[in-house]
């Protein structure tokens, strides 16, 4: 087994997210193997929730599927459970090619997906392989010469491997649409054609998707034959889950961060989400909560694969118990005991305000959402309430100072904006260890690391270092060098000769530069010197042109003397 795929089957164990309804079907009862059931059973799991309950007794008779589910409803193991059923372990007859495919639209939801399903599969020992990009290509091309049963993989990264000949599908027999609708929002509905384009044909296709535009039913007609669908859960047109109690303030930017600070001491607060619209704003909310003590860290798109992943290890493992994301982490996070979500800016739509605070209130459990609406959002924020049927069209306005707000969200009304040192108990993101992942390179190609140390090296002489030192009346920068042994010994070598040319040829008039330009005569020739004694070629013609001829019109030629 891969190294890849044994980190995903080792010490990772699905965890029972929330308790179910006590009269739910048993996964047995609806048909799983029974290594499968012993697997879930090592868990926790016993019992299915409705998405699983309608969608296993369909998918394990080999039937298309199209299941509407938003995330949080346990639909991987309404699709990963069947994909189980369809694979031949190492023991039972498997070459070691894909037999099943999950693609996803973002790298945190393919570990997430491909950690559930090892863990199902976990007494059988089939292999589950996640394959994203940000990352390097060498260990995931040797996990593949190793052998894997099931593929888990974002688009963009499996036309890779496949264009490069290191992943071959022609085994595989069922395949898996995850998030279907949040990968026509990426751009990825192009490359996923590409991807079905080289599956065979006789397969079991699945497409699960929280929400059905137009361009999604086109793609089920085309690739799904005779599909069954199936509604399960709260939608983005349903709203989110009636778990997630929600409440909405009419706040000033400029106090946003009080507030929230204020938030992060609430009682029985567990793991908290903050999401932000841009990635400057995760890193500024990120720096100013870490500023006042509570520990945080962000998760945006312009961070590394290693620096994500990192920050989602410690988000899991509870060293930090607050985590500032971008909508790139909307989906594809799903970590229990997240007991809070803040949307720090107002959420674009309906959909993004369902995904957002959807990462509470996952599977039954209980959570709040808290949804900041600036002045200027609020055009915005009457279309989502009314979408949604939420009845809070006009948001109260509140400060830290407001006393609904401690009464609502039970905050002690002696907390400040700063996490007293007592309650700092959290390690921190520096207690996580980042892994250097391989293949990532800054935007202009350099190694990673070395803008890094150049943006240093900026502090002291560089803009920003260079202003500080002129106003300190400090040296600034190279303000000439002591004359040392190796740099007198410079100083006398012959400095070489520099010539300007345009096209090949000299121009006309160029002095030589340095210690090395020949003396000229009284009539303002050059002296022959000994560099150019004997050097009697005719000299070279220049022309110069202007759109193909001379200023006048017609060629002009100058002779360099």
């Amino acid at each position: 087994m891969s190294e890849l795929t044994q980190d995903l089957t080792d010490g990772q164990e699905l965890a029972p997210t929330a308790p179910v309804r006590p009269e739910a079907p048993t996964f047995a009862e609806l048909g799983a193997r029974a290594e499968t059931v012993d697997a879930l059973a090592a868990a926790g799991i016993t019992r299915a929730f409705a998405i699983q309950e309608y969608a296993l007794p369909i998918a394990l008779r080999g039937a298309d599927l199209i299941g509407q589910a938003p995330t949080g409803t346990g639909k991987t193991l309404g699709f990963g459970v069947p994909l189980l059923e369809r694979v031949f372990a190492p023991d039972e007859g498997g070459d070691g090619l894909p037999q099943a495919l999950v693609v996803v639209p973002t790298r945190e939801l393919g570990i997430q997906v491909a950690k559930d399903i090892a863990a199902a599969g976990r007494t059988r020992g089939v292999r589950v392989l996640p394959i994203y990009g940000g990352v390097a290509y060498e260990p995931q091309i040797e996990a593949l010469r190793r052998g894997v049963e099931i593929l888990v993989g974002t688009p963009g990264r499996l036309l890779d491997l496949a264009k490069q000949k290191h992943l071959r599908l022609h085994g595989v027999r069922a395949l898996v649409l995850d998030e279907a609708d949040r990968m026509l929002d990426l751009g990825f509905l192009d490359d996923v054609e590409r991807i079905l384009a080289m599956l065979p044909e006789d397969r079991q296709t699945m497409l699960f998707s929280a929400t059905m535009p137009d361009p999604i039913v086109t793609l089920s007609r085309r690739f799904l034959r005779h599909p069954i669908t199936i509604h399960a859960g709260h939608t983005a047109e349903t709203g989110p889950s009636p778990q997630t109690e929600q409440f909405v303030y009419r706040t000033h930017s400029m106090n946003k961060l009080e507030i929230v600070a204020r938030i992060l001491q609430a009682e029985n607060r567990g793991l908290t989400m903050i999401f932000t619209r841009t990635k400057r704003a995760a890193d500024r909310v990120s720096e100013d909560l870490d500023f006042r003590g509570f520990a945080v860290a962000a998760v945006h798109g312009d961070l590394g694969q290693g620096a994500r992943e990192r920050a989602l290890r410690a988000f899991r493992a509870g060293k930090i118990d607050t985590l500032v994301a971008t909508d790139v982490a909307a989906r594809g996070i799903d970590v229990s005991g997240v007991t809070h979500v803040i949307n720090y800016d107002c959420p674009e739509d309906q959909d993004t305000y369902t995904h957002r605070i959807g990462r509470t209130g996952r599977a039954g459990a209980s959570g709040v959402a808290v949804t900041f609406v600036d002045w200027d959002d609020m055009p915005r924020w009457r279309i989502i309430d009314k979408t949604l049927g939420l009845d809070m069209p006009e948001p109260s306005e509140t400060y830290h100072t407001s006393p609904h707000l401690y009464t609502d969200l039970h905050i002690s009304p002696e907390v400040t904006g700063t996490l007293p040192t007592a309650e700092r108990t959290r390690a921190g993101l520096a207690a996580e260890v980042e892994e250097d992942l391989g293949g990532g390179r800054s935007r202009r190609g350099e190694p990673r690391g070395a803008r890094r140390g150049r943006d240093r090296g900026r502090g002291e002489n560089g803009r920003g270092g260079r202003r500080r030192a002129e106003a300190s009346g400090e040296p600034v920068g190279d303000t000439g060098p002591d004359v040392t042994e190796a740099t007198a010994g410079e100083a006398t070598r012959t400095p070489r000769r520099r010539r300007r040319r345009r096209a090949g040829e000299l121009v006309a008039g160029e002095a030589v530069v340095g210690a090395d330009a020949a003396p000229k005569a009284s009539d303002g020739t050059p002296e022959t010197t000994p560099d150019t004694a004997g050097d009697t070629s005719r000299p070279r013609r220049r022309r110069r042109r202007r759109g193909g001829a001379g200023s006048s019109g017609t060629p002009a030629e100058a002779t360099v003397d």
